[in-house]
């Protein structure tokens, strides 16, 4: 059992393992921003832009006896859209860019290291 709880505790406090629960609640603020960037700001000037007495809260099919709200359901497409983007903006380009500018050239092989090259090209001759 306490085997068992020092692993536990080694994986827990691993340094990927914070980072990612750090990434999982920038995401999830990041998220509601954004949401709230959609609800507040945006759909209210498509809201304006298109007819509806709520804007796009009062676009509504009306199936027999029920309503089926598909302004809501464009709002969310529209916020995970904002998500998306923003998301492909920052992981793809962003820190692809910062990526590629930590490539590190390897140095050239040292004399020991073409040395040891050319007696391996040597014995791979006589072996054929």
């Amino acid at each position: 059992m306490r085997k068992s709880l020092e692993e536990f505790k080694n994986f827990a406090l691993k340094g990927n393992l914070i980072d990612l629960a750090v990434a999982v609640i920038l995401g999830v603020a990041f998220g509601k921003i954004v949401d709230s960037l959609v609800k507040h700001i945006i759909m209210p000037f498509v809201g304006m832009l298109l007819p509806g007495e709520q804007g796009y809260l009062g676009w509504k099919i009306a199936v027999g006896a029920k309503e089926v709200p598909y302004g809501l359901f464009i709002g969310e497409v529209v916020n995970f859209l904002i998500v998306a983007i923003v998301l492909y903006l920052f992981v793809v380009k962003v820190l692809g860019y910062v990526m590629k500018a930590k490539e590190v050239v390897p140095p050239p092989p040292s004399k020991q290291e073409v040395l040891l090259a050319e007696i391996r090209d040597l014995l791979k001759a006589q072996r054929a």
